[in-house]
């Protein structure tokens, strides 16, 4: 892993901008709300079920997927770079009295300070958003117990989810802020896959996140086109 920083300043910037609104269900970030219990509910049951398991949520944000692994009895912590974001975070999870630890934290630091010291760890939404991806997933492959769960979930890189990420999402439906998204950082399943592997890390399952607009919901799918998920199990 490099030890050069692996950030997007402008990337940060933009989701700094948009803490203040991270928990507003009709917001911004309403999207990521409807994806969430889906994600959730994949992460529970890959893993075997969370409570007491040590769970790391990298590019954690504001905290909406950290407090749901929480909730579930996970012993959670979040990182991010997004220090606005760490903020309304921790005063989320106070408001929810969700015990909860937020640290600003790149996932390759914490990878050298704490090697193979979570049960689960989740990087989600975030891989598209870095410069270097596969330093993020050689990371979160050192974070992880052998034996343990890695799950990740991004966005797939081919013609409909272009047309239905960012020409639809951003621009024609206004469901997410513009510019939130990069096309040519988008990854297909068959590269994080392979990065994935590289890494020790040996994929179990893919699934699809489907998003519709009109009910503002979620549900797991098999249709990986645009959001997929992948769960990925630590070679021992």
């Amino acid at each position: 892993m490099s030890t050069t920083p692996n950030v997007d300043r402008a990337e940060i910037g933009h989701f700094d901008r948009l803490a203040a609104t991270w928990w507003d269900p009709k917001g911004e970030m309403g999207p990521l709300h409807a994806l969430n219990p889906p994600r959730t509910r994949f992460v529970d049951q890959a893993c075997g079920g969370l409570r007491d398991k040590r769970v790391v949520d990298v590019g954690c944000g504001g905290g909406i997927l950290t407090e749901a692994l929480a909730a579930r009895g996970a012993k959670a912590l979040g990182i991010d770079l997004a220090e606005a974001a760490l903020d309304v975070a921790r005063g989320h999870a106070a408001q929810s009295r969700l015990v909860i630890e937020y640290r600003a934290c790149a996932a390759e630091a914490l990878a050298a300070e704490q090697p193979a010291s979570f049960d689960v760890v989740c990087c989600m939404e975030m891989l598209e958003h870095v410069p270097d991806p596969t330093s993020v997933v050689r990371a979160c492959a050192a974070l992880v117990k052998p034996g343990g769960d890695v799950v990740f979930s991004t966005l797939n890189r081919n013609p409909k989810s272009f047309a239905l990420a960012i020409v639809g999402a951003e621009y024609l439906m206004n469901l997410i802020p513009r510019g939130t998204h990069d096309y040519a950082k988008f990854i297909r399943p068959s590269e994080l896959t392979q990065w994935c592997r590289e890494a020790g890390l040996a994929a179990q399952s893919l699934k699809g996140l489907r998003y519709n607009p009109l009910l503002r919901s979620a549900s797991l799918s098999d249709d990986l086109d645009v959001n997929y998920l992948l769960h990925c199990r630590r070679e021992t």
